[in-house]
């Protein structure tokens, strides 16, 4: 058992694994270059989703009519007041981890940390000087930074990126979004509910074009940003730009990523500003880790094994260093940080990667766990996909969102569940009883025969592992 920990990082991986090696009677020391939280606290996660919450809200403000609600009320974002609230936020969040952080015992100290040849860490301290940390584990979880694209580097006046966009002064009058991930889908559905223009461009033939995302949600998606005035290039790069105006002119071509039947026309496209949110860049340049013994693969990703080691004994690491060989989220770096401090004091915990919910705070929102059936497929699984509809439900109906369903990835012969995709209002509340049901190993039966209360959304997840039974009632009957 290690007696010492030191972890360098402070994000959701490693903020994770101090705690849970102080609560397992170790003495820790984290590192941290800036403010303890990560991305995820600071400029991910919770400031957009408090920006995604103002404009779920001044969405729903528009739609007052539709719920018999009379009085003038002519609603519209005001960005500073907006960003405020984003801060308190965060503030809130960050005070509580820090106090968090104290009340464990764990000593933070503010600079740059790096591994010495004998794997000790040198810490550069912020007034100059340096601290050596000696520990028997240490572990590794600094994280990821925006990537952008060769040619699109932003430059915080025409092209910007998503830490960028956080401290806008003023909302621009239209917007390009470059690239249709995740990142972007979300931030082009505030923009758009905030009033901006928003066009997004996706080099892959579909917006969320994700490996383990069933392609109806993003076509469910597109249907939607489609409604909401929201412009969809996919299928289409940014071939080059230039300063229009006090604006950007893109020029757009079709994408070698895509295997066109008809080669698109190039398309011309003026805009007052365009995000880049295209990818991440791995932060494992600069620890000292080859000298101290730690490998990299070609892109730049720390190699571990399943206990999450490195290949020099008694360090680890988490989180998004460890690459896109898995999923770059918050949460899954917390549960490696939690099992490599286990490991760390002299546990033998190895990570599972089959059950990682995922979830785009769109509009509407998707979720998904599991497998799609392109991925059962590689796994050698004969499996079908059964759906049902939110407007078949009333609650969908009482809530005025009936846009969205949930689909269920199911193998042929054992009805075993392998896979969850959900679109639609609180996708992402949703997902998480999906997950425990692929944990458990839960079958489409046992799904199906779970009570669930009404009138709620969840009933479509039901409903659709009904419909894999062929017993759906919402449904009508085969034809004799």
């Amino acid at each position: 058992m290690a007696a010492r920990v030191t972890v360098i990082g402070a994000g959701p991986g490693g903020y994770h694994a101090a705690l849970r090696a102080a609560r397992g009677g170790a003495q820790v020391r984290l590192v941290e270059a800036e403010r303890p939280g990560g991305t995820c606290l600071n400029r991910g996660c919770i400031p957009t989703k408090a920006l995604v919450a103002s404009a779920r809200v001044l969405a729903a403000a528009r739609r007052l009519k539709e719920f018999g609600l009379a009085g003038d009320c002519h609603p519209r974002a005001d960005l500073a007041a907006i960003q405020a609230r984003a801060h308190k936020v965060v503030q809130t969040q960050l005070q509580a981890l820090q106090r968090l952080i104290s009340a464990h015992g764990i000593e933070l100290i503010p600079g740059r940390g790096r591994l010495s040849p004998d794997a000790a860490v040198e810490v550069e301290l912020p007034g100059g000087g340096h601290r050596r940390l000696e520990s028997e584990a240490v572990i590794i979880a600094t994280g990821s930074a925006p990537a952008g694209l060769p040619g699109l580097e932003p430059d915080g006046e025409h092209i910007l990126d998503s830490d960028h966009l956080l401290r806008l002064k003023e909302l621009p009058a239209s917007l390009a979004v470059v690239g249709g991930g995740v990142v972007g889908c979300e931030l082009a559905g505030v923009m758009a509910a905030l009033g901006v223009e928003v066009t997004v461009v996706e080099a892959q033939e579909r917006l969320l074009p994700i490996p383990s995302l069933e392609p109806e949600v993003s076509r469910l998606l597109a249907r939607e940003f489609k409604k909401a005035g929201i412009r969809s290039h996919t299928g289409m790069v940014v071939e080059g730009w230039e300063a229009a105006g006090g604006g950007v002119r893109l020029r757009l071509g079709p994408s070698p990523l895509v295997e066109h039947r008809r080669v698109p026309r190039p398309v011309e496209l003026v805009v007052e500003r365009v995000l880049v949110a295209v990818g991440r860049r791995l932060r494992s340049d600069g620890l000292g880790l080859e000298a101290a013994g730690v490998e990299r693969d070609a892109r730049g990703a720390i190699v571990v094994d399943e206990r999450l080691e490195t290949t020099r004994p008694g360090v680890y690491a988490v989180g998004d260093v460890l690459g896109t060989r898995r999923p770059l989220l918050a949460h899954l770096a917390a549960a490696e940080g939690e099992l490599a401090a286990d490991n760390a004091l002299g546990a033998e915990r190895t990570m599972d990667y089959r059950v990682v919910p995922a979830v785009a705070f769109t509009f509407p929102e998707a979720a998904w766990v599991g497998l799609s059936r392109a991925q059962a497929a590689e796994h050698g699984l004969n499996a079908s996909a059964h759906s049902f509809l939110f407007r078949a439900l009333g609650q969908a109906h009482a809530l005025g969102e009936i846009a969205g369903q949930a689909t269920l990835v199911v193998e042929e012969g054992s009805g075993r569940l392998l896979g969850a995709h959900l679109v639609g209002a609180h996708a992402s509340e949703m997902i998480a009883a999906c997950a425990l049901a692929l944990k458990l190993g839960a079958g489409a039966r046992q799904v199906a025969e779970t009570i669930c209360a009404h009138p709620t959304l969840s009933e479509a997840v039901q409903q659709a592992a009904a419909a894999a039974l062929g017993e759906c009632l919402y449904t009508p009957p085969p034809r004799a």
